[in-house]
C-alpha cells in the first residue's frame, strides 16, 4: 500500500475511534480533511481496519476493552430477545475494534421477512425502517433503534438488518484473513466467558 492510502487510512481510523463512523464514510470523510482530490484512490477496508486497531492500542488501550465489553453484553440481550430469528453480530463489535460510540449490527435470518418487524411491535420498541448497503453488496432492511447501555450510560444505535433464511448459507465462512465475518448467539457467549480486560481478540 502506497503512502497515501496509509495516511488517509490513519486518518479514516482516528475518525472511526474518535467519532463512531464507518468505514466509508470515514474513508470520505479522511479525503475532504487532508484537502485531497474527490476522486483520489481510498484504502480498502482492511488497510482501515489494521489502522483501528493500531490506533486503538496507542490512544484507546485503557478503556477500550471495558466499553467493547459492555457493547457486547448489550449485543446479547438483544440476540437473546430475538432468538427466534437466529441473530448473527456482525461489525466492530463482533470484530473486536469497538468503542462506546461504535452501533450495534445483528443480522437477522428469517423465514418470514416481517416477523421480525412484527417481533419488534409486539415488544414495543420504537424503531426506524432504513434500506442500507448488505454484506454481498445488495440492499437490506435494517430496523434500526436506539438501547440504553447501563455500563457506559450513553444510548447506542442497534440495527436489526433483515435477511431471507436463505442468505445464511455460507455466511460464516471465513474472510481471507481467516476471521469469520459474523457470530451467533453461542459465539458471542463464549466470547463475553473469554474476553479479559485487556484484550480485543477477533
Amino acid at each position: 500500500m502506497d503512502s497515501l492510502k496509509s495516511e488517509i487510512a490513519a486518518a479514516a481510523a482516528s475518525l472511526v475511534v474518535e467519532e463512531g463512523l464507518e468505514y466509508g464514510p470515514a474513508k470520505r470523510r479522511a479525503v475532504k480533511s487532508m484537502g485531497l482530490p474527490t476522486r483520489t484512490a481510498l484504502p480498502d477496508n482492511d488497510a482501515v481496519d489494521v489502522a483501528v486497531r493500531e490506533y486503538i492500542a496507542l490512544y484507546c488501550a485503557d478503556t477500550q476493552p471495558g466499553e467493547l465489553a459492555a457493547l457486547r453484553a448489550l449485543a446479547l440481550t438483544w440476540m437473546e430477545r430475538m432468538q427466534a430469528f437466529r441473530p448473527h453480530l456482525a461489525g466492530a463489535v463482533w470484530q473486536g475494534t469497538a468503542t462506546r460510540l461504535s452501533d450495534i449490527y445483528i443480522q437477522l435470518f428469517c423465514d418470514d421477512c416481517k416477523s421480525a418487524e412484527i417481533a419488534l411491535i409486539n415488544h414495543r420498541v420504537d424503531y426506524e425502517p432504513r434500506t442500507i448497503m448488505g454484506f454481498r453488496g445488495e440492499s437490506v432492511e435494517a430496523l434500526s433503534t436506539r438501547s440504553t447501555c447501563r455500563t457506559l450510560g450513553e444510548m447506542i444505535g442497534v440495527h436489526l438488518m433483515v435477511y431471507d433464511y436463505d442468505d445464511l448459507r455460507g455466511a460464516l465462512r471465513p474472510d481471507s484473513h481467516g476471521r469469520v465475518p459474523r457470530g451467533d448467539l453461542a459465539a458471542l457467549q463464549q466470547l463475553l466467558k473469554t474476553q479479559t480486560p485487556d484484550s480485543t481478540e477477533t
